[in-house]
């Protein structure tokens, strides 16, 4: 837990360099609910108002099959998202953290006949961006300041 000095942050949208429709918007909203259960952290909007600014960009999304079934049909994937991203303070200009590259991935079971499982995958990228979210969370407090 933070115990530290109060502190605002300005979560960008993320630049979405694949083909899924609103996933940008999904990673901010995973990360607006993991920052919102700190009282000393407050999400606000505008850079001008932050102490700190969260920003990245989704690289890649990348659906391999990883196992088959009777007749070479898919019972199995992975779902691979690719982000980057930094967090900045905007006060000193110093970079608390960044992550140039990294690689979530979650396996999911396809239910029907060599077709995406659309309601699975969503799970699976769902659960993805909890953990990333979680993990940005919590390496933020753990970097800022106890004053």
């Amino acid at each position: 837990m933070y115990n530290g000095p109060a502190k605002t942050v300005y979560i960008t949208t993320w630049k979405n360099r694949t083909s899924q429709l609103q996933l940008n918007t999904q990673i901010y909203q995973s990360l607006l609910g993991w920052f919102q259960r700190s009282s000393a952290i407050r999400i606000v909007r505008s850079k001008e108002d932050a102490d700190l600014i969260l920003g990245g960009e989704i690289v890649s999304i990348d659906i391999p099959s990883l196992s088959y079934g009777e007749n070479n049909i898919t019972r199995e994937v992975n779902l691979n998202l690719r982000v980057r991203y930094v967090l900045k303070d905007l006060k000193t200009g110093t970079i608390l953290f960044q992550m140039p590259s990294e690689q979530r991935t979650e396996e999911y079971v396809v239910t029907n006949d060599n077709t995406r499982d659309a309601a699975n995958e969503s799970v699976a990228l769902a659960t993805i961006l909890d953990e990333l979210s979680q993990d940005i969370y919590t390496r933020t407090l753990t970097v800022l300041p106890k004053e």
